[in-house]
């Protein structure tokens, strides 16, 4: 076992100089009744200290289930890692045995639910809820535990924190809920914190606030961030790099920049279309024909040439690769798409897109 997990002594003291968390061609699926539900087929990314990873895609792309297979949430049966590797500083999580493994979670991985009223228990205080971590983790008193609390909720901006102490989730409005979702997520000083669609149900504003705290929060503790959501425009100031899912797999890796400005996939291109934009009132917006594929049963060849509007016929019949493409800002840029290099030189918001012609490949261009 790597002594930077099982150690007590806090994680600074030890200097690591690559990724925090990698997770590597990470194969899952869920043996049910119905069949083999395969949920992912190959996912990998990375994440440093102080920098933040977004995921994006459809409900369904398997997201949150790599969040969950991270840190070990994942009942099996029903489900399995088939194969990859999820390691924190160098060490191989999936070896260890379910002890060790909940010695990581809280501690050095933390995560931020999806929803904050069924994550927290509506029969005890949030302050109870938050300090019980620490008694039991850090071994604090009651008395101890809950000036922490304190701290913590002052930190992520609940007004009234002391009076706040004693209320129940009920009590508290969807905004301050998902605060000491964070404030609880945060009470082990983690190095990596993962937030699962953190402003899911919350208006525009709200959505901001809490987005501008992760941030402040990221920079003050050099944390490293990963990001789950589905919408584009609320990692745009936040996110460092863009990881693009697409049923049970990263179809597209790029740094923020080289995403937005030039998107490499057909999926990625059609995320971005479907947002609204200030330039194109009273304009029809477009959308992504079709569903995302079921995991029980997916297509031949690229998983998305049902909905594609340039699929040609070796998109039916293979499955395409990471193709490395050059970045604005930095290397390893990649997207699962025969025809990378032709999509990403074309405009975002292509007017003529969707008229297809036949190509001397045979295909639709």
């Amino acid at each position: 076992m790597d002594p930077h997990i099982d150690s007590n002594e806090p994680h600074r003291l030890y200097e690591w100089t690559g990724p925090l968390l990698e997770v590597e061609d990470l194969h899952l699926e869920f043996r049910t009744r119905a069949g083999v539900v395969r949920a992912l087929n190959g996912v990998s990314y990375q994440v440093a200290a102080g920098e933040t990873l977004a995921i994006l895609g459809e409900s369904g792309s398997g997201k949150s289930v790599s969040a969950q297979a991270v840190l070990g949430l994942l009942e099996s049966p029903p489900a399995y890692v088939t194969a990859g590797r999820i390691r924190y500083r160098g060490e191989d999580l999936l070896p260890l045995s379910p002890e060790q493994r909940r010695q990581v979670r809280g501690k050095e991985i933390a995560m931020v639910f999806q929803d904050s009223l069924s994550a927290l228990n509506p029969v005890f205080p949030v302050g109870w809820q938050i300090a019980e971590t620490l008694r039991v983790r850090r071994g604090l008193s009651k008395a101890d535990a809950m000036r922490r609390a304190t701290e913590l909720m002052d930190l992520v901006r609940i007004p009234a924190a002391r009076q706040r102490l004693r209320d129940y989730p009920h009590q508290f409005s969807g905004g301050m809920r998902q605060r000491a979702m964070i404030a609880m997520a945060l009470a082990l000083d983690p190095p990596v914190l993962i937030a699962d669609e953190p402003t899911t149900a919350l208006d525009v504003t709200v959505q901001a606030q809490i987005m501008e705290l992760l941030a402040e929060l990221q920079r003050e503790r050099n944390m490293a961030l990963i990001l789950i959501t589905h919408d584009l425009g609320v990692v745009a100031d936040i996110a460092d790099r863009i990881a693009v899912m697409y049923a049970g797999r990263v179809v597209e890796h790029a740094d923020v920049q080289s995403i937005y400005a030039a998107p490499a996939h057909p999926y990625t291109r059609g995320l971005l279309e479907s947002l609204p934009r200030l330039d194109q009132k009273g304009h029809r917006l477009p959308s992504i024909p079709g569903l995302p594929p079921s995991l029980l049963e997916l297509p031949s060849g690229c998983p998305f040439h049902p909905r594609c509007r340039y699929a040609q016929r070796v998109c039916v019949e293979q499955i395409p690769v990471d193709q490395l493409l050059p970045a604005a800002r930095s290397e390893g840029r990649t997207s699962a798409c025969h025809f990378a290099g032709e999509i990403v030189n074309l405009p975002v918001a292509d007017e003529t897109a969707g008229r297809s012609t036949t190509d001397s490949r045979g295909g639709l261009w």
